[in-house]
């Protein structure tokens, strides 16, 4: 008799994400052997070789963990599908410290992964700042921890838990926040360095994760913070897609996982428009002409600006569609304005015919 069906999935979707793993690894290790050594190549076809170092044969990667059963349902199964694949397997939890007995919580996350034979297994403890509220400032003090992790261990992949009802909620946000198609397309399945962070659940609901937890009775945390209404996500999570769904039917996750993946094909599309369209829009100088960009499309040329701007040191983070929205009025509606203060300090100012984004 085979696993129970919500164990199969998570333990199917865990192991398409560590075959990529192992078919980059593979590829990346056959690009090594192939290209020589740079001190070898200096030294001449008639020096004698001298031996490199091996990449280790087993890439090894890392669950991000927080104890919660999303996360603990992802660990169960990289733990089973790593034993039969060539790979190895790690975990990390990160302690917040926004809560007291974060440390002990961790300690007892620490002890579950090393039962499932995971290794290396750490416990990471981080310092959240004020920067943008107390979610986007835990969530880039948890990526920077996790960021560090990777390197120290040299992880080829950092798995993380989100499900499609993570993306539903993140595509919803985004609405909320009025940012653009790129703002809709939600979390990717993979993104960071070099595709670093893989989410092998965002075809998976909340539900099927939680489920496989039980039937392996593996114990599960449930952070208080996820039904705090302080939160935005957490509101969202409690009442705003209850309601939806009471008003639209069922399906309303599935569909904003969908919006998630269609807007983030148009959004790749527009953005390798713009990046071919920025080498059109310039003069000899490299200067960007105001005529030209007039002509793009708008979805277009608002890419291009927002290229220019974070070339010229404005922070991605902090650059939002209004800002963007100024900028382009120096293009379409130029009335003489004086020039627009951008994040990063920033300005970007039309003269003569062109555009010029440069620190002020």
């Amino acid at each position: 008799m085979g696993p129970h069906p919500a164990v199969a999935a998570i333990r199917l979707a865990v192991r398409r994400v560590l075959h990529d793993v192992l078919t980059e690894h593979t590829r990346c290790a056959e690009h090594t052997r192939r290209t020589p050594h740079p001190e070898l190549a200096e030294a001449g076809a008639g020096r004698q070789r001298a031996a490199l170092p091996e990449r280790p044969d087993t890439p090894l990667v890392l669950v991000a963990c927080s104890g919660g059963a999303d996360s603990m349902a992802l660990a169960s199964a990289l733990a089973f599908e790593a034993r039969k694949l060539d790979v190895r397997a790690g975990g990390i939890t990160v302690d917040h410290g926004l809560q007291d007995g974060s440390d002990t919580r961790a300690a007892e996350v620490v002890d579950r992964l090393t039962d499932m034979h995971l290794d290396p297994v750490e416990s990471v403890a981080v310092r959240v700042g004020q920067e943008g509220g107390p979610e986007a400032a835990a969530r880039d003090a948890r990526y920077a921890a996790l960021d560090a992790a990777a390197e120290r261990y040299g992880a080829a992949a950092v798995l993380l838990g989100h499900t499609r009802d993570d993306q539903a909620e993140t595509v919803l946000l985004g609405l909320a926040r009025g940012s653009g198609i790129r703002s809709l397309s939600g979390m990717a399945a993979a993104s960071g360095p070099a595709g670093r962070y893989r989410r092998p659940f965002l075809q998976l609901d909340r539900q099927t994760a939680r489920k496989a937890c039980l039937v392996q009775s593996l114990p599960v945390w449930d952070d208080p913070h996820n039904i705090d209404p302080a939160y935005t996500r957490s509101r969202l999570r409690h009442e705003g897609l209850p309601a939806l769904e009471k008003a639209l039917g069922k399906g309303v996750v599935e569909a904003l996982a969908r919006t998630a993946q269609l807007s983030r094909d148009d959004a790749d599309a527009l953005d390798t428009w713009a990046a071919e369209a920025d080498r059109t829009v310039r003069d000899d100088a490299g200067r960007l002409e105001c005529a030209k960009l007039y002509a793009l499309p708008p979805a277009v040329r608002r890419r291009v600006l927002r290229r220019a701007a974070m070339e010229a040191g404005s922070p991605a983070g902090s650059l939002f569609a209004r800002h963007i929205e100024e900028v382009d009025r120096l293009i379409t509606s130029w009335r003489g304005q004086r020039a627009i203060n951008l994040p990063g300090r920033v300005e970007a100012r039309r003269q003569g015919g062109r555009l010029v984004i440069r620190q002020s």
